[in-house]
């Protein structure tokens, strides 16, 4: 039986729930709703975990704020027994066009603090991540007030058909594997 930790980055709260930067938060809720099961908080964040066509897949909703997630994730990573290459994780990007998704099997943070956190406690850039395009439509200097932003009347329409397909390919991600998910999803 093969164990996925999918990792959706955001910050805690309400004053977060509809920003940018929670997109990971809320890619993860659409996946939990699809598979009818519904977060619980535990250590270090909320998670639940479901079935599907024999693979588990564990969802986490980090509680440590967006730049210490690699705490929840390295502690759920070890108490789940999870290899390295059956994480994945959900996380907003500025440079990429709003709704835009793009996967990868590693890379730098980018600038992230969230990923950053996390290739520290995990002493790695080798870990898939799931980039969802926020667009970077902000002055300059003004990027944290951006991401940090609610999402405006357009992006929310959008969001209704984008956050469908980003469930998709995070269980393409463990049924068809890495390479496949990113030749299918990459660019939609």
């Amino acid at each position: 039986m093969k164990k996925f930790l999918i990792v959706g980055l955001g910050n805690i709260g309400d004053t977060y729930t509809n920003t940018r930067h929670n997109i990971g938060f809320k890619i993860l809720d659409e996946v939990a709703e699809e598979h009818n099961v519904t977060f619980e908080t535990d250590k270090l964040g909320d998670i639940t975990n479901f079935r599907f066509k024999g693979k588990t897949f564990i969802l986490l909703k980090p509680s440590t704020f967006m730049n210490l997630s690699g705490k929840a994730v390295k502690y759920w990573m070890d108490k789940e027994k999870i290899a390295l290459e059956n994480i994945l994780i959900v996380t907003d990007d500025v440079n990429i066009d709003f709704g835009t998704i793009r996967l990868k099997a590693k890379g730098s943070a980018g600038g992230h603090n969230g990923l950053k956190d996390i290739q520290e406690k995990l002493n790695t850039q080798q870990y898939a991540r799931f980039r969802f395009g926020v667009g970077g439509n902000y002055s300059k200097g003004r990027q944290v007030d951006f991401v940090l932003g609610t999402w405006n009347k357009e992006e929310t329409s959008q969001l209704i058909e984008r956050l469908p397909i980003s469930a998709k390919a995070i269980t393409s991600f463990g049924i068809a594997g890495l390479s496949n998910t990113m030749n299918t999803f990459n660019g939609k």
